[in-house]
């Protein structure tokens, strides 16, 4: 992405590859902020399996573009993610001949097949048709590789924050309104193992969608619900009211 992002501003700018770009330098600045933020062990994981990075076809498409395998910051996050998720040293030595044979086509995936699928085929059909000789990793890849890409957790999180954070309080300061969506949230999770909840007697705002938090049964929840009857939470809320105010 930070290639692509580099070859359009330099064409915008008419400069060479190798010239210096202040517009860029600020650019590749805010990028790599963000990748630093999203980069963790499950992301270097799913990066390391998708075959689609090292097809020729991902490779060719950018300068300095190498397969994950290749890259020591991706190589050192994978590494500690697979101690993480095999404990066991046997268990992840044959893990680690898998990736191996994967990455670097050997064995079965020396097959020209496998090789010309990898930029052409939606990662998790890749592993379903040629992943069969490395179970475990195979398992690993349809897991991590399956993964929805979706803003629902946070957007329930702003409704959740726009039912507490209301006209009638209005004033409340950031932290404590962070706190308080903090522990709404917790207690209706917790909720959710309770004998009420399981017999459909318990409250569950909105349950998976975060999108009718006020609306509910027709009209708004209402206030006394949002405490999961919880006394002293609910006096969180109520007592220092006019304080609020």
């Amino acid at each position: 992405m930070i290639e692509e992002v580099k070859v359009a501003i330099y064409k915008e700018e008419c400069k060479e590859y190798e010239e210096e770009s202040p517009f860029y330098n600020v650019v590749y600045s805010i990028l790599l902020a963000r990748w630093t933020k999203s980069s963790r062990l499950l992301h270097c994981m799913a990066h390391s399996l998708n075959p689609r990075y090292y097809s020729i076809e991902y490779l060719n498409g950018a300068p300095n573009r190498i397969p994950p395998h290749q890259n020591s910051e991706i190589a050192k996050e994978r590494k500690e993610c697979l101690k993480k998720y095999f404990a066991n040293e046997d268990e992840r030595r044959m893990v680690n001949e898998e990736f191996a044979s994967f990455s670097a086509c050997l064995d079965e995936f020396a097959s020209s097949d496998f090789m010309n699928d990898r930029g052409k085929m939606d990662p998790i059909k890749w592993w379903t048709v040629h992943g069969s000789t490395t179970p475990n990793i195979q398992k690993l890849a349809l897991k991590l590789l399956g993964q929805p890409c979706s803003s629902s957790c946070c957007e329930r999180n702003w409704s959740t924050y726009k039912f507490i954070h209301s006209l009638r309080r209005n004033r409340i300061t950031p932290q404590r309104a962070e706190d308080l969506v903090f522990v709404h949230n917790n207690l209706r999770l917790l909720s959710r193992r309770t004998l009420q909840y399981k017999n459909g007697d318990m409250w569950d705002i909105g349950g998976d969608d975060y999108d009718t938090i006020v609306n509910v049964n027709g009209g708004m929840i209402e206030i006394a619900n949002l405490s999961l009857d919880e006394p002293d939470f609910e006096g969180v809320i109520f007592d220092n009211e006019d304080e609020d105010d």
